[in-house]
């Protein structure tokens, strides 16, 4: 049965999740499941919502257009949440206001304050950052400090929006404790943060995706975007779904 294969996949990745957060000795509480619902279209999404998930990420603009609000509508539940978690191009902002209820690719000055602009309400925030040096990632370089400090000053203030955290992707490996160091980096940079600007405080840390999120909770991961562990790969559950077509 097509629930069972959801429903199977859910009940373990909760259970590693919760072992990954018993290692580090935190409470697993703490630590938001990010469905990764790009490519899958409304009735995974809503078979997804009846199994309890609350939380759904989305990589592009376009495709949560056609998708979001028809899911909304079906669910006519406030307290889903949608994560924009792709690269957000500034002249998509105003899109991007009006389908997330937070987005974790701030990756500029330029694209916070063309989504301050068009925030009808305060909008959590991550900014994203390229902490693995690998030039295919976008981000604020976490090379280039100052220049990161320096749009934090710009953005912490912008109004209708909420400094929420920091985002970052790991490099691809066979091992996932080889990325280890780059979820400890962000760790270590929101500390910094916090220091620096005792008036700032930056909750979240986005990190870890379906190969890698134990490793990124025992560093600390917040929120943790996970797609291929719960859906199966691209369009394998959606396949199962009778009269299911791709958004």
């Amino acid at each position: 049965m097509v629930d069972s294969f959801l429903q199977d996949n859910l009940v373990r990745v909760q259970d590693r999740i919760a072992n990954a957060a018993a290692r580090a000795g935190r409470d697993a509480a703490d630590v938001t499941l990010i469905a990764v619902s790009k490519t899958h279209p409304v009735d995974v999404l809503q078979a997804a919502y009846e199994l309890g998930v609350r939380h759904f990420g989305e990589n592009r603009v376009e495709e949560a257009a056609a998708k979001v609000p028809a899911f909304r509508q079906s669910i006519g539940d406030p307290a889903v949440v949608f994560h924009m978690i792709g690269h957000l191009q500034s002249r998509k902002a105003g899109d991007a206001t009006a389908l997330f209820d937070r987005v974790h690719s701030v990756d500029s000055v330029k694209l916070a304050q063309r989504l301050s602009r068009f925030a009808a309400q305060p909008l959590p925030i991550l900014l994203e950052v390229n902490v693995s040096g690998e030039g295919s990632k976008y981000g604020f370089d976490d090379a280039r400090r100052d220049e990161l400090f320096s749009a934090i000053e710009v953005i912490a203030p912008l109004p209708n929006l909420q400094l929420d955290g920091l985002m970052t992707m790991a490099p691809m490996v066979d091992d996932p404790e080889q990325t280890r160091l780059v979820f400890r980096a962000l760790r270590e940079l929101r500390d910094e943060i916090e220091a620096r600007y005792l008036t700032i405080k930056v909750p979240h840390l986005s990190m870890g995706m379906t190969d890698d999120f134990e490793v990124a909770i025992e560093e600390g991961a917040t929120l943790v975007r996970i797609g291929r562990a719960i859906f199966g790969e691209r369009d394998r559950y959606a396949a199962h779904l009778p009269g299911s077509a791709a958004v």
